[in-house]
């Protein structure tokens, strides 16, 4: 079996307000669907971020990719780093913490590694968390994800979650998650509201839903006295804090001082930085995330190093679509130290915005973990084409909560120094890359 082709096809879908610490969501959430074809006539799937920066990247590491067998992962490695060549793609919404050239090279293999694997778990007629040692569980749990937000987008109808911008709007918003999806757990996106406003919000959700784990992510917004302050008010009400300070020094001591344990997806985001959180005790709870870690291997090698540090991991989100869902169930299912409910932007996706033929279900907060070949997903080609469109026709090319904010409510400040400068689109990768063009 040898790669014949590659297509990547840049998509967006409705996205809701959401409100964070840079800004707030725009009204749609880019992705880049990966096919990649092979000459047994199977394709595999992965899915990945849709910035133009991004897809540029992703069109160098295609244009390598014929030939490859997709069981050589090492050969897929080589390529995808020769084919980047020290480029480094900024992040553009200052949400995943900081970039770098081995992040970049992490972030352009790992949409390739899952379709690779895909491709395998097809050829031997196996699920792909057989591929990753065994699934040690039949269904993985996710938490709902909490975010402030406005009514509508500026020009647009009210959507149906309506606003939430005080503990009484975010506790409506728990239990219609909790409603629709089942949902055990909750995580409040912080960083929005005053300190103290979030405070009152965590402690509302625990009095409507006592029992269930809560966690709060400001995103590094707040100062670390302010970190130590909540810290103590929230002790024994929260499942962990994460990342209230911003870098691994700050993140060390105000882990000393915090009653529960600190949990991050910023400030540490390659091997580097895990080498210098684990001896200074900056971090009890990493939420690991195959999209910039390289996908699913290496996101089983992190699990093997956190349980060995004794540090808890669970699975950061960003918007996606069902590839990704399923790339993240398979890597849960097989790997036994991702121990914390996982992440997951899916309930503020409106269930048409997908690119898989048959919808995902949550039960009781939870995903059953396919048996079936592969990743268990197949492209539906219609939603693709559909979501294809609507990326040429919304405009956006990179993700810019800061910028919107700036247009939609121009009297709201944000700190300057989490705002990337937009760049220019490359219109060739606008449309899908195919390296099998003639």
């Amino acid at each position: 079996m040898k790669v014949t082709s590659v297509v990547i096809t840049p998509v967006a879908f409705a996205d809701p307000p959401l409100l964070n610490a840079v800004g707030v969501h725009e009204p749609y959430a880019l992705r880049a669907v990966v096919e990649v074809r092979t000459d047994t006539g199977a394709y595999g799937l992965g899915e990945s971020y849709g910035d133009a920066a991004h897809l540029e990247l992703l069109g160098h590491v295609a244009d390598e990719l014929t030939g490859l067998d997709p069981f050589d992962l090492n050969d897929l490695s080589r390529r995808a780093e020769g084919a980047v060549g020290g480029r480094t793609a900024a992040d553009a919404h200052g949400l995943i913490g900081a970039g770098g050239a081995a992040k970049t090279v992490a972030s352009v293999t790992s949409p390739f590694e899952v379709a690779c694997h895909d491709l395998q778990g097809k050829h031997l007629g196996r699920p792909v968390s057989d591929l990753l040692g065994g699934a040690t569980r039949d269904r993985v749990d996710f938490c709902g994800y909490l975010f402030a937000k406005w009514a509508a987008h500026p020009g647009h109808a009210p959507d149906a979650w309506g606003p939430a911008l005080d503990a009484a709007g975010l506790v409506a918003q728990a239990r219609l998650m909790a409603d629709r999806f089942g949902f055990r757990s909750f995580k409040l996106k912080g960083g929005v509201l005053p300190p103290d406003e979030e405070v009152a919000a965590v402690r509302a959700l625990r009095e409507a839903f006592p029992g269930h784990p809560l966690r709060l992510d400001p995103n590094a917004s707040w100062d670390p006295a302010t970190a130590v302050r909540i810290a103590g008010e929230l002790a024994g009400v929260l499942e962990y804090l994460e990342d209230p300070v911003a870098g691994i020094p700050a993140m060390a001591d105000v882990a000393r001082a915090a009653a529960m344990p600190l949990a991050t997806n910023m400030c540490v985001v390659t091997w580097e930085d895990l080498t210098r959180a684990v001896p200074a005790g900056a971090v009890g709870v990493l939420l690991g995330d195959h999209h910039f870690w390289g996908g699913l291997r290496a996101s089983q090698h992190l699990a093997t190093c956190c349980r060995h540090f004794g540090i808890g991991m669970s699975m950061h989100s960003n918007s996606h679509l069902g590839i990704s869902l399923a790339a993240m169930v398979h890597l849960a299912a097989a790997t036994p130290a991702i121990g914390h409910d996982l992440d997951t932007h899916w309930p503020w996706k409106r269930p048409e915005d997908d690119v898989v033929t048959v919808p995902w279900r949550f039960e009781n907060g939870a995903v059953t973990v396919p048996r079936t070949p592969g990743l268990g997903v197949e492209l539906d080609r219609e939603a693709l084409a559909r979501l294809h469109e609507q990326y040429l026709a919304c405009g956006l090319t990179h993700r810019d909560d800061t910028g919107y904010l700036a247009r939609a409510a121009p009297t709201v400040r944000l700190r300057e120094d989490v705002h990337e400068p937009a760049r220019p689109p490359r219109p060739d990768r606008l449309r899908p890359h195919r390296n099998d063009a003639p």
